[in-house]
């Protein structure tokens, strides 16, 4: 009777501490939606949104050192209707943005999300700002320019109860796989389905192009616009309905949700939006800007003189991608640029500074990257006692560059003398380099350098900072 006691004892306990651990789980998943409606608060309180996307010929590239993208021009409207700076995170893993959404490494998702029932459990979507269709991408024969339109449509798959025992590859944790689960149930046959972790929807379309696999899925857009660069496939057997495409944020973020949703619903009624929307999807030219050598997609480069940052970056520890920016903001790569001062070259040079590390006007790219590099060395040796922080001495470096270091030295010193950090950029030297524009400042007798518009400065550190940034998303 006593082990029985025991025993019922030993079970209600458990039974209450099971009941405790629900009443809890539910509790923190109540405060988690609560806290999730503050969503747009505390982004606007840190002027900042996070946004994840993917990295594909529509959504978000890079072409000829500028980022562009139908998913980031989308972003970036919005981000400027909040009036915060957009912060972008990349993955082709669905997976991955759905987790870094629900555990608040990003405040929305905006890639070609098909709204579905089963991911409308994990998060919110916006009302849909699009429609697609899942299509199969399939291979026309290797002869197919010398068939007719009929010859070639009888080698194609048109019903879909011919893709029994067919092997088609998708990108893993798309919807494309669910929606051949059904498709394979609906025929009463099999399909291979083959979830691909190591390529993506659009890397899976070359492969199709270039014979590698014979099937895969994709978005009818998107599928359409890798059909100009690939002629020798076929996009046009669907195999789902009519789907919606919406940008998706954390469950409970009413607020974020709402704004979303109206900023939507306005602009796609403007010029911008069909201007944007015939950009990426309409425009024939589009395929002519992601055949060049200079797309990220497609060339995998960002300039004709990548070979050269790689080089030389090496002789002052910088990355070569941060070279690039700097490299775009002051000439968009025209090594024969010469400005209204006299600077020329890739690196806008002026004549003697350019004289003491070896270059001259109408030098070849190379010499003028070459000097650049060493000035920036010049500079890097000025501060890296001032500013022992790789990363913070970087923005000093780079402000020193545009309107050289005594101006910058200055701003150190004031921000010291006015308890502000001189070793930090963002909101101390910085903010005091702004300040040398007025007189109470540039007279201060810690400087020696007088005058400075320093919002210019600080706008071109800036601007080479963010798209370093995307420069680093996107080329290795």
């Amino acid at each position: 009777m006593t082990k029985i006691r025991h025993y019922v004892l030993l079970l209600l306990t458990l039974m209450v501490l099971i009941s405790l651990g629900f009443i809890l789980f539910k509790k923190n998943e109540k405060t988690s939606v609560n806290e999730n409606y503050y969503d747009l608060d505390k982004i606007l309180k840190k002027k900042k949104i996070i946004a994840t996307t993917d990295y594909t010929s529509t959504n978000y590239f890079i072409y000829k050192g500028l980022p562009m993208g139908f998913q980031y021009e989308l972003l970036q409207s919005f981000a400027k209707f909040l009036n915060v700076d957009l912060e972008l995170k990349i993955s082709t893993d669905l997976a991955q943005c759905l987790n870094d959404l629900v555990y608040r490494r990003s405040d929305i998702i905006a890639i070609d999300l098909t709204i579905t029932k089963d991911r409308a459990e994990i998060v919110d979507f916006t009302n849909p700002y699009n429609q697609t269709k899942q299509v199969l991408v399939q291979r026309k024969p290797d002869n197919w320019q010398t068939l007719s339109t009929k010859e070639i449509e009888k080698q194609l798959i048109r019903n879909q109860t011919d893709l029994a025992n067919k092997t088609i590859y998708v990108q893993k944790h798309s919807a494309y796989y669910e929606r051949l689960r059904s498709l394979s149930n609906e025929i009463g046959a099999t399909i291979h389905i083959v979830e691909s972790e190591e390529y993506e929807s659009e890397q899976l379309i070359t492969l199709v192009a270039n014979g590698k696999i014979d099937y895969t899925v994709c978005d009818e857009h998107a599928a359409i616009v890798n059909q100009n660069y690939y002629p020798n496939i076929d996009v046009k057997t669907a195999i789902s309905l009519t789907q919606n495409l919406a940008w998706a944020v954390r469950k409970g973020s009413t607020k974020l949700l709402d704004t979303l949703n109206i900023w939507l619903a306005g602009f796609k009624t403007t010029k911008d939006y069909k201007n944007l929307y015939t950009k990426y999807f309409l425009n024939k030219k589009s395929t002519v800007l992601n055949l060049t050598g200079y797309n990220s997609i497609k060339g995998g480069k960002i300039s004709p003189y990548d070979k050269y940052l790689k080089k030389y970056c090496k002789n002052i520890d910088w990355d070569w991608r941060l070279l690039a920016s700097l490299i775009f903001q002051e000439s968009r790569f025209q090594n024969n640029l010469t400005s209204w001062a006299g600077a020329y070259g890739l690196m806008q040079l002026m004549p003697v500074t350019a004289a003491n590390y070896g270059a001259y006007s109408g030098c070849g790219p190379e010499l003028n990257i070459a000097a650049g590099v060493k000035y920036i060395g010049y500079l890097d040796k000025i501060f890296i006692e001032k500013v022992p922080n790789k990363e913070e001495r970087i923005r000093f470096i780079l402000a020193s560059y545009n309107i050289g270091p005594g101006h910058i030295i200055d701003a150190m010193k004031l921000a010291k003398k006015y308890g502000k950090n001189p070793t930090l950029w963002k909101d101390n030297v910085e903010f005091y380099l702004i300040s040398k524009a007025t007189p109470k400042y540039y007279n201060d007798p810690v400087v020696k350098n007088g005058y400075c518009r320093g919002d210019d400065v600080c706008q071109f550190v800036y601007e080479i900072i963010e798209r370093y940034q995307h420069y680093k998303n996107v080329l290795k």
